[in-house]
């Protein structure tokens, strides 16, 4: 009988189901040869002793941990701010990880000397892979993991000439913004701002090309103003916008957080929204659907890009051949903004 300060052992499960040792080492880690009537033996009796396999030892035999780090190369001010990105994609890969019975390490990096901790910790083998969400220009992390043979999976492309090919999970970006201009040119709009993302990374560089592409097209110029993706940002880029060209008519912003910014502005500044300006965010978060009047945004799927990033880093880590790339669509979602 083992007492409550003794910690089951294996040996005591193989007497207790009656097979060697390895037989239960086998089953414990997952092992599919060893016959339905001998593991169901074995499973009854690690539940009756309440044995719990040694995790370390398990990881020498099977060469994996059973965990995967999500690293976030941003502070943590911006990682737990109300913009919804982040939650959408933890809880994305939570939900993954939860269904194929792995650990979550989540790692907040947003200086040289997270990103050196990152790099050691995933080198050491702490974790089968490694997934990065909002990566911040020319990152050389990602790729030096991949040369270091750690699964890797970056959201959105990484930016630059990388020294190998990092896979990656992204969306429609430059497709999304090209619906929401055309909207607003088909609402009669004719001078259509934007309020750009941060140049150093892959969703502000291509929610701009989009909009620029958009206007090219049909003959209009561009009005632009850059933000960081929050709604301080938003505020202040929209004030420029109405100091540089007063008669603007819409606004595209590249993200739903600077564009409930920019509604602010606009209202301070007298500015009916939509009849004086139209405004078009990006991103579909909650605060959307709240905004004074509610916001006309691209949806982007935030969740399921999570959930994407960690199927395909699983199926490399099982050893399988991924595609480089897989790009998720974007919608518009039409409200009373514009």
């Amino acid at each position: 009988m083992t007492t409550a300060r003794e910690r089951p052992t294996l040996e005591a499960v193989a007497r207790r189901a009656g097979v060697s040792r390895a037989t239960v080492s086998r089953v414990v880690n997952g092992s599919t040869t060893v016959a339905e009537p001998i593991q169901e033996a074995v499973r009854r009796a690690v539940q009756e002793l309440g044995y719990v396999p040694n995790l370390a030892a398990r990881s020498l035999v099977t060469q994996r941990t059973d965990s995967i780090a999500l690293v976030l190369p941003e502070t943590a001010t911006r990682v737990f701010s109300d913009d919804q990105f982040f939650p959408g994609i933890i809880r994305g890969v939570s939900q993954e990880l939860e269904a194929a019975d792995k650990q979550l390490v989540l790692m907040i990096a947003g200086s040289a000397a997270s990103h050196a901790r990152v790099e050691r910790y995933a080198t050491g083998r702490h974790v089968d892979g490694v997934m990065f969400a909002s990566v911040h220009g020319a990152d050389p992390l990602p790729s030096t993991l991949v040369r270091s043979g750690i699964p890797v999976v970056c959201s959105g492309r990484p930016m630059g000439q990388v020294s190998v090919p990092v896979p990656y999970v992204d969306v429609d970006h430059i497709g999304g913004v090209a619906k929401a201009v055309r909207h607003l040119l088909e609402l009669g709009r004719r001078r259509i701002a934007t309020i750009a993302g941060p140049q150093d990374m892959i969703a502000g560089i291509d929610r701009l090309a989009g909009y620029r592409d958009e206007l090219r097209d049909s003959g209009r110029r561009s009005i632009i103003a850059v933000g960081d993706f929050t709604r301080e940002s938003g505020a202040l880029a929209m004030r420029q916008l109405l100091d540089d060209d007063p008669d603007l008519d819409a606004v595209f912003v590249a993200s739903d957080l600077m564009a409930h910014g920019a509604l602010r502005t606009l209202r301070e500044a007298g500015r009916r929204v939509p009849e004086d300006v139209a405004v078009v965010g990006f991103d579909d978060i909650e605060m959307a659907r709240y905004t004074d009047p509610p916001l006309t945004t691209v949806r982007q799927p935030i969740q399921e890009m999570g959930r994407e990033m960690t199927r395909q880093l699983l199926r490399m880590a099982a050893g399988e051949d991924i595609g480089h790339a897989v790009v998720l669509p974007t919608e518009l979602v039409l409200r009373e903004s514009a």
